[in-house]
């Protein structure tokens, strides 16, 4: 068959396509108009579908990362040791390491379910807490990289004596897994308006100062016996079982 006779054929189906939608229409009762609308609507659901998730994977975060209203420091002593930052005092009954990663979907359960109680505990000086930010779901964003990132602008604001305020504020912005994150411009303001003015701050954000020092901690805890993942809380080289919801008021009595 011919080019010129296929196009033809092409067009002559086309035409008895829109004859038959303007029949349908026409014909209020027919089931046609029926099975018509309802491939229109799916045919619309797949555009909207394929868009959200183009967008998704495509377009950078346009969500504001900015503070809580209610942001709070904490009152505890905040130390970052290489890629781990210490909350808490050295007296403390019990002493937790907190593996997590701030794109993960569990941890922002975790830190919505506990972590209230946990700065409780830490400011009444029964708890110290090892917090480990970790780039361990770098492909499950796209572009790849925000927990990188994170991770990284994280350890850069305990540089800064700002690790609290805005780790609790990557939680409560957190965006979505496989989704595009916040950019490192994003990441940086997030820093300025938590009151963050030193110039170092940026250049440690755009430039990975600590990404090295993370990534050697995620490598560390995939060589213990219990970290499969993050969330995880040890004590020690035991692994807590974070499912009995009263596993933090256990440890600390």
């Amino acid at each position: 068959m011919g080019g010129a006779e296929r196009n033809a054929r092409k067009k002559k189906q086309e035409q008895r396509a829109v004859k038959a939608v303007a029949s349908a229409q026409r014909a209020k009762g027919d089931q046609t108009k029926v099975v018509i609308g309802v491939v229109v609507v799916v045919v619309l659901a797949l555009v909207v579908v394929g868009g959200v998730i183009w967008s998704n994977s495509g377009s950078p975060n346009n969500d504001a990362l900015t503070p809580p209203d209610d942001i709070k420091g904490v009152a505890a002593t905040v130390k970052r040791e290489g890629a781990v930052v210490v909350v808490g005092d050295d007296t403390a009954k019990a002493t937790i390491d907190l593996y997590e990663d701030f794109l993960c979907p569990a941890c922002g359960q975790f830190k919505k379910l506990y972590g209230e109680q946990m700065k409780q505990e830490i400011e009444k000086g029964a708890l110290r807490v090892r917090y480990h930010p970790l780039p361990f779901l770098v492909k499950y964003s796209s572009p790849e990289g925000y927990s990188k990132d994170a991770a990284n602008a994280s350890l850069c604001a305990a540089d800064q004596d700002k690790f609290w305020q805005y780790h609790e504020s990557l939680f409560a912005k957190q965006p979505e897994e496989g989704g595009p994150g916040y950019t490192k411009q994003q990441l940086v303001q997030l820093g300025t308006d938590l009151g963050i003015t030193a110039p170092g701050f940026k250049t440690c954000v755009d430039g990975d100062t600590h990404v090295a020092e993370a990534q050697a901690e995620l490598d560390k805890a995939r060589g213990t016996s219990f970290f499969k993942g993050t969330p995880t809380v040890a004590v020690g080289d035991q692994k807590i079982d974070v499912g009995d919801r009263d596993w933090l008021t256990k440890l600390v009595k």
